[in-house]
């Protein structure tokens, strides 16, 4: 089971093209407690594109 205040929480990556398209992944709290960026490839463009962490 996860804890409350987990250090590395699950995080979604929605793309900044308006696709819709997400990621799941986890993130380390302690060495980035501002919103994630990430460059990686948007299926429905067929290119990369920069995605952001979603709250």
């Amino acid at each position: 089971m996860a804890k409350h205040n987990d250090v590395r929480p699950i995080v979604k990556l929605r793309s900044t093209e308006g696709t819709g398209f997400t990621y799941v992944t986890r993130k380390n709290r302690r060495n980035d407690p501002d919103r994630l960026t990430m460059r990686k490839y948007d299926p429905v463009l067929r290119r990369h594109v920069d995605f952001r962490e979603e709250r």
